[in-house]
C-alpha cells in the first residue's frame, strides 16, 4: 500500500468518486453522506467545511468530530486487505468509508451498512 500518497490526496477529490460509485448502481449522494456522517461524525455543514478547505484524506480523519463507536464492527475485504487486520489506524479509517461505500454499491440495506 502506498500510503503516503493516499494520505495526502484532498479528500474533496475523493468525495465526488464515492458518489458517482453509488450513483451508477443506483444508490444516491444522500446515503453516501449518510454513511459518512454515521463513521465520523461530520454533519452536512461540516462535511461541506472540510471539502471547501480540500482538506488532505489525513486531517478529514484527524479533524472527525467523533469516529463511530461501532466502526470496529466493519469487516471484510478492501482492495485486497482485511479492513480489520489492517495495523495503521489511518489506513484503516480510510478502508472502513471505502468499505461501506463498496457495501452501498451492492445494494447492502443502510440499517446492515451502518451495522445497527
Amino acid at each position: 500500500m502506498n500510503t503516503l500518497r493516499i494520505f495526502h490526496m484532498p479528500f474533496s477529490d475523493i468525495y465526488p468518486l464515492y458518489i458517482k460509485k453509488a450513483e451508477r448502481k443506483g444508490r444516491t449522494k444522500k446515503e453516501v453522506d449518510e454513511i459518512i456522517f454515521w463513521l465520523t461524525g461530520y454533519d452536512e455543514d461540516s462535511l461541506q467545511q472540510q471539502l471547501e478547505k480540500e482538506v488532505s484524506m489525513e486531517n478529514f480523519f484527524h479533524q472527525a468530530p467523533q469516529m463511530n463507536s461501532n466502526a470496529s464492527l466493519i469487516k471484510g475485504v478492501i482492495c485486497g486487505y482485511r479492513v480489520e487486520e489492517i495495523e495503521d489506524e489511518l489506513m484503516r479509517k480510510i478502508r472502513y468509508l471505502d468499505k461501506l461505500i463498496d457495501e452501498l454499491a451492492k445494494g447492502r440495506a443502510m440499517e446492515k451498512i451502518l451495522r445497527k
